[in-house]
């Protein structure tokens, strides 16, 4: 059993209204040091495969076809042990 810990973020050049409306919130409560905020998805999986290299082809493949908008999202793996 693998654990997989995977970031779903919007892409840079994609604008986050919810990372600005945060800011925003934070700068009014006197947090003017933040330069930016950007919101985005954590999502645990886990994955029954014989290895590492298995369950990363599993998650990648789940990001793809459902947990991410490739267009407009980036994501990143990590696996926990």
């Amino acid at each position: 059993m693998f654990k997989a810990k995977v970031s779903v973020t919007l892409r840079p050049s994609i604008l986050d209204p919810k990372g600005k409306a945060a800011h925003h919130a934070l700068e009014n409560l006197g947090l003017t040091n933040i330069e930016r905020v950007r919101i985005g998805k954590f999502i645990e999986i886990d994955v029954q495969a014989t290895n590492e290299e298995e369950a990363r082809s599993i998650v990648e493949l789940a990001c793809s076809k459902l947990l991410a908008n490739e267009v407009m999202e980036d994501f990143h793996i990590m696996f926990e042990f």
